[in-house]
Order: C-alpha cells, then structure tokens, then sequence
C-alpha cells in the first residue's frame, strides 16, 4: 500500500464508530484517569529538575514504592477496560492506592496522579452499563407498528370486574389490615 492509495470509502468512520461502540460498553474514562494518575506517581521518584547548572533530584526514600503504587494504578486502569465486571474492586483499589501515594511519592505526583487517580476510582466505582436505545417506529408505520387496521380494538372494554374489586372489598395481601384481623402487625404464615 503507497502513500497514493486511496484508504477505503468511510473506513476511518467505521472505526471511529467501532471504537465508540467499545469505548461505551466499559468504563473507559475511568480507566484512562486512573492510567494519567499512575504515569506522575511513577515517574517524579526518578526525574531530575534541571535549573541552568543545578540539578535537583525529587527522589525520596520510597522510590520503590511509588514506582509499585503507580505500575499497580496502570494495570489496574488497563484491566478496567478489558474487564469491566471488575469495576468496584478496581475502583476502590485505585482509591486507596492513591491515598497511599501521598506521603510514599511526592504528595502523590505532586497531587497530579493523587487528583486524576481519585477521580477515575470514583468514576469506576459509580460506573453502570448503560442500556441499548430503543429503535424509534418509522413515521409511515402509525401508532401500531405498521399492523393492518382492524387487527387491534379500539377500546379495551374487558366487561364486569370480578372478584375482590366487583363486590367493593378492599383487596389487601399485606397481612396488616386491621379488617383482616392483623391490627398492624405482619403475620409469618
């Protein structure tokens, strides 16, 4: 394929649809949250700040641990996405992990990670799979779905009531009536 290869009619908005479509069964932008805050945990342990001459390292004594609490905020970012059953799990895990970086990484990437990591735990714990939109009727269908007239009655006239509701006595199940003898209290059997 050469640069003057025409790419297929609509391929790009194929996939950017696709990509929509997953991206909205899972909690993407909780994930991604969580992923932006474990990159500045991870990192700031073991950058150096240059200014002119003078370096100023920001490693503090638990560089391991920071390195640990920011891989552990990217999986658990990245397995949000594959894996949303895990949503609450993942999103109290992020949570606490970034209460953790606090005082382990540099106020927890210098409250860069700390920030994007609470928000995307709480994102992902608050996330619920949205229901499928219901297809609209077409507008030459009518009120009954395109069914040939005659074949639903215009009124719903099911003749006399019968039972509890014909002879006007209260239809009362929960067991607490005073008319059936309960005076307020449930009873087991």
């Amino acid at each position: 394929m050469s640069a003057e290869t025409p790419a297929a009619s609509g391929q790009f908005t194929r996939r950017r649809l696709q990509f929509r479509a997953w991206r909205g069964q899972r909690p993407f932008w909780a994930g991604l949250f969580i992923i932006i805050g474990g990159l500045p945990i991870a990192y700031f342990p073991y950058a150096n700040l240059q200014i002119g001459h003078l370096t100023l390292a920001m490693a503090t004594t638990a560089g391991a641990g920071s390195l640990i609490i920011g891989v552990l905020l990217v999986v658990l970012g990245v397995s949000l996405w594959f894996q949303k059953h895990i949503r609450v799990f993942a999103g109290v895990a992020a949570i606490l992990l970034a209460l953790v970086s606090i005082p382990v990484s540099n106020l927890g990437g210098f409250l860069i990670g700390f920030l994007f990591a609470l928000v995307g735990g709480a994102m992902a714990v608050s996330w619920v799979s949205g229901e499928p939109p219901e297809q609209e009727p077409r507008a030459d269908e009518g009120a009954h779905g395109g069914a040939p007239e005659g074949a639903f009655p215009e009124s719903t006239d099911y003749g006399p009531a019968e039972g509890a509701a014909a002879t006007g006595e209260p239809n009362d199940l929960s067991g607490t009536s005073p008319a059936n003898g309960a005076n307020g209290r449930h009873s087991a059997g």
